[in-house]
């Protein structure tokens, strides 16, 4: 069976997309901060018969990373690595002006620092996998400028950037940087706490990370929406 590691999974759309390959019978290695989370998540995911591996922990401890790793080896290998963990930088969001330079470092070690550092730790056994492949979840404030939005965004674009050298230089591997669009999970919330507009469910753009790992199109950057309609 293929295994993919996914980090932030107890919950939105790593949660979701956690479901949909163990529906698929993929083996799964997850991680998430909070244990008790995490170990609810993973509990319901054995329901369909695949091995599920909860390590709880932070991204940004290079221990931690080793640990998953170890994880998927132990259960054959990688050949999917999902960088879904995410920091905002502030919560609420806020201007530049008042942006905490604390959080926009615990931004930048969360969503870039740590996503390459496990790359690095993983791709032995991704190169030698026959399909490996690397999903980092992108944002669209990482090509937009939105107000309130500039830490969290100015993170996501060095991914996006990392993500482009990534694929360049491992041209056996795909490497797809992928913005899912406007969801409904617990880091919205926390961004935006006064926006009462209704968001798609997480789960509502899986197919279209199901899309990439079917399909394996060329190594870049993907909008959920385009991939959901048919287009790339």
């Amino acid at each position: 069976m293929p295994v993919a590691i996914i980090t932030g999974a107890s919950k939105g759309l790593g949660r979701a997309l956690a479901e949909a390959l163990a529906a698929r019978g993929w083996d799964l290695v997850l991680d998430a901060r909070t244990a008790e989370v995490l170990q609810e998540t993973v509990a319901g995911l054995r329901a369909y018969g695949t091995r599920v591996t909860a390590v709880p922990g932070d991204v940004t401890d290079a221990g931690h990373r080793s640990e998953l790793v170890a994880a998927a080896w132990r259960l054959g290998g990688v050949d999917l690595l999902v960088s879904n963990a995410s920091a905002l930088g502030a919560e609420p969001l806020v201007r530049l002006d008042a942006l905490p330079l604390d959080g926009l470092r615990r931004a930048l070690e969360v969503n870039v620092v740590a996503a390459l550092g496990l790359v690095q730790e993983a791709l032995p056994l991704l190169r030698a996998s026959e399909a490996g492949a690397v999903i980092t979840v992108s944002s669209d404030a990482a090509a937009e400028a939105y107000e309130t939005w500039g830490g969290y965004g100015a993170s996501k674009a060095a991914l996006d950037h990392l993500a482009a050298v990534l694929g360049e230089e491992e041209p056996g591997l795909r490497v797809w940087a992928v913005d899912p669009g406007d969801m409904a999970t617990d880091l919205y919330a926390a961004a935006v706490p006064d926006d009462e507009d209704p968001r798609p469910a997480p789960a509502s753009v899986v197919p279209a990370f199901l899309r990439l790992v079917d399909e394996r199109p060329a190594s870049g950057r993907y909008g959920a929406p385009a991939l959901l309609e048919g287009r790339r």
